[in-house]
């Protein structure tokens, strides 16, 4: 469970730090509700940008704002529907988006689920401990402009290999950026520099997205909510699953509270097909920026998942090229895809295409209709992966139209259900036993409660999901001992 024991000597620090700093901490409820967020705090938001490094933002995380860089209020769930001229398959199939988000990745939302929780406790000092990120990417990017605004320093611990435009950006909002050897595959490596870490230094804290269960419960909480609301306000008639890529299966918690919503819902986790973990115990490496493997993360909750597959990422690449080139989105509306859908092509990231591959296996194996709706997540947009593009073009020696055409039948219409296994009692146990070898193993965690998440489900899952309100009412104290939220109720 998380740890909501109180430290009252450093809660106290904690507390200064946030009068200082002019902080004043959002709670999950208003976070899945806007409409409880003071109107003092709707009006200071009109005057900031959504990448503004101030406290103000905290309040922009949540799946409603208006999708606008500056000055942007809230209204429904930020999600997209992809019709079937582009998908090839008659199920509906929409996608949240995290682009307007800050940082543009809804990665900000879990980053807030660890450390919130650890600073209105006073387990955290964000006047003497360092917060470290450790990330495939996106996590370390919202964990450190997490620590900017909530008055911290911040460590960001990334792969080597990750896109450019992340560790520039990382350069002048972490205060320190460790690169670490290899691509988004080696999650080792990132967990042993943990470990370095811990051994050489005082006064840090690690916020392992892989472990930390309030990775899970964030996306629970505020997420699943927002998927269903996405379903209701699109008036579908079945929700046929949750299709994800696994990453550090935070946002699987989503699929958690959709199906207590709707229990005929299935949940589907994908992973590279050169990687496949989940599928075939496997490893290697792949180009799927934003979801790591060759283990299963402590978070995920694998006794609730009732299929995985895989997805070759050549075919994520190519779509990436289809997707932003001018000549691509000639062809595309040429066919018959909608203009608006391809002004929005630019809302995937690389792990969306995933994503969206996924969502079409998982339409093709359960041969779903147009009153069927799928589920997905839009995790970050292309705007972290320009130089990703046009590394692409460059070795393409240009792109034509005929690339284009090909691109499309052969990576999107093409998709089949090959890699893809329902999910058993056993073959699902069989995955939740790896977790055994990286996390009690290597990471020290304890063996009971690794059997508790199986053998215990109702009380190890259940119990984490009734904790929101109990959080929120730390928060809520929290507030009230800095005497800002008087101010903003007046």
């Amino acid at each position: 469970m998380i740890d909501l024991t109180k430290n009252e000597e450093v809660l106290e620090k904690a507390v200064e730090r946030a009068k200082e700093k002019g902080v004043v901490i959002p709670t999950l409820a208003q976070m899945k509700n806007p409409d409880l967020i003071p109107e003092k705090v709707k009006e200071r938001l009109k005057e900031v940008d959504l990448w503004d490094v101030d406290p103000v933002n905290l309040f922009r995380i949540s799946w409603n704002n208006e999708p606008t860089e500056s000055g942007g209020q809230y209204g429904g769930v930020n999600y997209v529907e992809l019709p079937s001229e582009l998908t090839g398959v008659d199920a509906r199939i929409i996608a949240l988006v995290g682009k307007w988000m800050p940082t543009g990745a809804h990665k900000i939302g879990p980053t807030f689920g660890c450390l919130v929780p650890k600073l209105v406790t006073g387990q955290f000092d964000p006047t003497s401990e360092k917060a470290v990120w450790p990330s495939t990417g996106n996590y370390c990017r919202g964990g450190a402009y997490n620590s900017k605004l909530l008055g911290c320093e911040s460590i960001a611990i990334l792969p080597e290999e990750m896109s450019q435009e992340r560790f520039e950006w990382l350069e002048d909002m972490a205060d320190e950026v460790i690169p670490t050897v290899g691509s988004e595959s080696n999650v080792k490596e990132i967990f042993d520099k943990c470990w370095e870490l811990k051994e050489t230094r005082d006064n840090i804290n690690v916020f392992n997205q892989f472990e930390e269960l309030g990775n899970h419960l964030w996306h629970y909480e505020v997420t699943g909510n927002a998927m269903a609301k996405a379903f209701e306000d699109m008036d579908g008639q079945n929700l046929a699953g949750v299709v994800l890529t696994s990453g550090s299966a935070g946002t699987l918690g989503a699929a958690d509270k959709v199906k207590e919503l709707y229990p005929h819902a299935k949940l589907a986790v994908s992973e590279a097909l050169q990687c496949p973990t989940l599928l075939n115990n496997g490893y290697g490496a792949h180009r799927i920026e934003g979801i790591g493997d060759k283990h299963i993360p402590w978070v995920h909750n694998v006794k609730n998942t009732d299929m995985v597959m895989a997805v070759d990422d050549d075919y994520v690449m190519n779509i990436v090229r289809l997707f932003n080139t001018d000549v691509g989105h000639e062809y595309l509306k040429e066919i018959g895809v909608p203009e608006e859908t391809v002004e929005n092509l630019d809302l995937m990231g690389i792990s969306c295409i995933a994503n969206m591959l996924s969502a079409i296996k998982f339409a093709k194996y359960y041969e779903l209709g147009e009153d069927d709706v799928i589920v997905t997540v839009f995790t970050d947009s292309m705007e972290l992966y320009g130089s990703r593009v046009e590394e692409m073009i460059e070795e393409a020696d240009g792109y034509k139209k005929m690339d284009a055409a090909v691109d499309y039948e052969r990576y999107i219409l093409g998709t089949t259900i090959d890699y893809v296994e329902e999910l058993n009692y056993y073959t699902k146990k069989r995955i939740h036993n790896l977790k055994y070898y990286t996390w009690i193993e290597q990471q020290g965690r304890e063996l009971e409660e690794l059997n508790a998440q199986w053998y215990d489900y109702d009380n190890y899952w259940g119990e984490l999901h009734k904790m929101a309100p109990e959080i929120d009412e730390l928060i809520n104290e929290f507030n009230k001992r800095t005497g800002l939220l008087e101010e903003l109720e007046e």
